[in-house]
């Protein structure tokens, strides 16, 4: 919960005044959460900032702060560490009270961010005409996890799915389709398209009469030829069908409303062009127009061209990621642009973000920023491919994973209802594969391992979700209801009882962590933490057995552990489950 914190730093905030003078009233005093249990609940760690300042020992300073603390039932004990590090331990009745405010609030006691943004955000972006596949997967879900939490903090999020749907392959894929009559009424599914383009790249590759048709076709689709641009339309209505199958599967809260493809962008493109070159940002360069960023440069240590209009006239994704950056923040007002793309790509967007900047568009306080991920690799430690060398289907990979849930739920749950077991399988699967992914480093690459996503025991979905049955089983055995159930928590009587409930305070710190650092893995870090420490606690502290003013305690940590497990979980887009 952000307001203990919120509460410490105005303790702080007053002995500051007191200290160091008025001027430090809105001074961060820089309090988080103890690492480590051993050096109390929360620490403050300014005294080093200010010792530089005032010219005195750090301990000196902390030791002042640590005294000049107003009288208050929050504290208990402060104690200062190693150069100046406060550590502060707070006072069980003020832990319970948070504890039992937490219980019947939806939100788990976890305000919104003081300042709302309009953020725009840019994930999934799969290829018309192209199958999914094991590659969109980490864009699609870290995108929409932080969509969920954005959105819940209380900022505007725009999703915008950038969808390629526009450029050469098209002319060659439908100069292809024009070749073969292909017959638009037919029951054509993505995976004809899939063969056809291969179909067409090939032809492309190897016949360069059919490759010069498909440029001219390029420029047919591009000046609205009709034939061409029903064939086109087609592609896309297909392409629209497998992707929203695909999120579905996924649980992500794409639709098509937020398709901004680009051919959106198509009429602001001339305009970009106008524009760069009045300015002066952008110049010819061996018949093209290019804006050149000094500092990033090439192996030969020549400046890289952003290429924004071809020597023969046509446009690239150059083009229309400047067009879309320019529409977001001048047209839309985003505050803050987030691009959910892989990290090879890095050195395109610090491109853009460059250009941007030269341009005038994005400025100060609007920040453009590359949520960049790593890839994901199989057992070979190399890029995760079929046995036939191919990219993994995204759809074989959800399918797979939501039968071998199945597998496990049917072996161990064979008196639930088949059509049960199947829900609990899809939320275990899809959880299972979400999990994987978001528990990792983004920036880091990591080992598509089944086994272990889908394990019971460790860092992973599946042992969240079994921590929450855990919880369900508790009060459904005690006959009562969890949604109204409601106790006063105002002491603890064993060590594990404490730990938890501070542990059940700590959830918005650790959403607004990812609100600033756009890392989903600090989120599941604290998931596993939590259901770690819940399970030691149910195994240390009996629950329906207990004394009366014990058991209506344990049961109240129980259900605060559902409700953070519950709502944070579905932030991440992973379903609990009731039983198993």
């Amino acid at each position: 919960m952000v307001q203990v914190l919120n509460d410490i730093r105005m303790l702080v905030q007053q002995a500051l005044i007191e200290v160091c003078g008025p001027e430090y009233s809105s001074f961060d005093p820089v309090v988080r959460f103890a690492a480590d249990s051993r050096f109390g609940d929360v620490q403050i760690n300014c005294a080093m900032q200010l010792a530089k300042t005032f010219g005195k020992a750090p301990r000196e300073i902390a030791e002042k702060i640590a005294q000049a603390l107003p009288q208050n039932s929050i504290i208990v004990k402060t104690e200062i560490a190693g150069p100046g590090f406060i550590n502060i331990t707070l006072a069980d009745a003020y832990i319970g009270t948070c504890i039992s405010a937490m219980l019947n609030d939806s939100r788990c006691g976890i305000p919104e961010s003081q300042k709302h943004d309009i953020i725009a955000i840019d994930y999934s972006a799969p290829n018309v005409a192209k199958e999914m596949r094991i590659g969109h997967l980490r864009s699609t879900i870290i995108g929409d996890a932080l969509v969920r939490i954005l959105e819940f903090l209380g900022h505007t999020v725009l999703k915008r799915n950038h969808l390629g749907d526009w450029g050469t392959q098209f002319g060659m894929l439908i100069e292809n389709l024009v070749d073969t009559s292909w017959d638009l009424a037919s029951d054509h599914q993505i995976s004809d398209l899939n063969a056809l383009y291969q179909e067409a790249k090939q032809r492309f590759d190897t016949d360069p009469a059919f490759a010069e048709r498909a440029r001219k076709r390029v420029v047919l689709l591009q000046s609205g030829d009709e034939t061409t641009l029903k064939l086109w339309r087609a592609l896309i209505e297909e392409s629209k069908r497998h992707f929203a199958e695909i999120y579905h599967m996924l649980d992500v809260t794409l639709e098509e409303s937020d398709y901004y493809p680009e051919s959106f962008y198509n009429d602001m493109l001339p305009g970009i062009v106008q524009e760069l070159l009045g300015k002066g940002i952008a110049v010819m360069s061996n018949g093209a127009v290019c804006v050149f960023i000094d500092e990033i440069t090439g192996k030969n240590k020549e400046p890289v061209p952003l290429i924004v209009q071809k020597s023969d006239g046509g446009f690239g994704y150059d083009t229309t990621d400047l067009a879309a950056i320019r529409h977001r923040i001048l047209d839309l007002h985003a505050s803050r642009l987030l691009y959910v793309v892989g990290a090879p790509q890095a050195q395109h967007f610090a491109m853009i973000f460059a250009a941007a900047k030269k341009a005038g568009w994005l400025q100060e306080p609007v920040r453009a920023e590359h949520v960049a991920f790593g890839s994901i690799l199989g057992e070979d430690g190399k890029p995760f491919k079929t046995r036939s060398g191919e990219s993994v289907k995204l759809y074989d990979v959800l399918t797979e994973a939501i039968n071998r849930a199945f597998a496990i739920v049917h072996e161990k749950a064979k008196d639930i209802p088949l059509d049960e077991q199947k829900k609990i399988a899809q939320a275990i699967g899809i959880g299972a594969v979400k999990y994987a992914d978001l528990s990792n480093d983004r920036v880091k690459d990591y080992v598509f391992n089944w086994d272990r996503m889908l394990s019971f025991d460790g860092n992973t979905a599946p042992y969240l979700q079994n921590a929450y049955v855990r919880i369900k089983s508790i009060f459904r055995k005690a006959g009562l209801d969890e949604s109204t159930f409601t106790a006063l928590v105002d002491t603890f009587a064993v060590p594990e009882e404490r730990q938890l409930a501070l542990e059940l305070l700590k959830a918005g710190d650790y959403l607004h962590q990812v609100e600033r650092s756009l890392e989903p893995h600090r989120l599941c870090g604290y998931l596993y933490n939590l259901a770690s420490l819940f399970h030691a606690f149910y195994e240390k502290c009996p629950v329906l057995t207990a004394a009366p003013h014990d058991k209506q305690r344990r049961l109240a940590l129980a259900k605060g552990t559902a409700q953070v497990l519950e709502l944070c979980m579905g932030l991440l887009g992973i379903h609990v489950i009731d039983r198993m």
